[in-house]
């Protein structure tokens, strides 16, 4: 199998993460979609990361759609339920942990942009995303729907989305008033897995 991504994208660690816990060989190919010559056009037309080339030479993009491959493959540990309304449960749970990824990458691109081009209103816009997601997790990790000790596809992919806004200091001091999801991230961190994928430092 054939990953590719950048080190750099939570996307891209949240199928790195998933296919290390399952022993999953594979190959990490490093393109970033943002460069002039956009590589990862041809494993998805949309030129984004992450995408995922079978040994069989299929190619799957979007990170939810490869998780499901992934699973599909039925390799231990399985990450998902398979009651399909657990199962889409969970997957939401996925998805509000991919929304703070997506708000996270905006609010970094947006802050690039030389100072006079930027948009203080979109800024706030994702911000507010960010701090509305991020206040439901916290109420799913203390009432128990996320637990600290289990590994399955959505505390993977809140750990990286949290991961991400570390890496990135995108809404600085989120942790002060989220105790329950501050544990779950640091059990998660603690794993082979994370501490392969951590973005490199800057």
């Amino acid at each position: 199998m054939k990953l590719i991504g950048s080190y750099t994208s939570p996307f891209v660690r949240k199928i790195s993460v998933i296919l290390l816990e399952k022993g999953i060989t594979f190959e990490f190919i490093n393109e970033m979609p943002y460069n002039a010559e956009n590589g990862v056009a041809k494993y998805n037309p949309l030129g984004k990361v992450p995408a995922l080339v079978t040994d069989d030479g299929e190619c799957w993009y979007d990170s939810p759609l490869i998780a499901q491959y992934i699973e599909l493959l039925d390799i231990a540990p399985a990450l998902v339920p398979r009651d399909p309304k657990a199962a889409l449960r969970m997957r939401q749970l996925e998805s509000l942990a991919d929304g703070i990824m997506d708000a996270g990458l905006v609010s970094v691109r947006e802050q690039a942009r030389p100072a006079a081009q930027q948009s203080p209103e979109e800024l706030v816009r994702q911000r507010e995303k960010i701090t509305r997601a991020l206040d439901a997790l916290e109420a799913y990790a203390a009432d128990g729907t996320l637990k600290a000790d289990e590994l399955n596809l959505a505390t993977i992919a809140v750990a990286c989305a949290v991961g991400y806004l570390n890496f990135r200091r995108v809404s600085p001091g989120w942790c002060a008033t989220r105790p329950h999801l501050v544990k779950l991230v640091e059990t998660l961190f603690q794993r082979d897995s994370f501490a392969r994928t951590e973005p490199p430092k800057a």
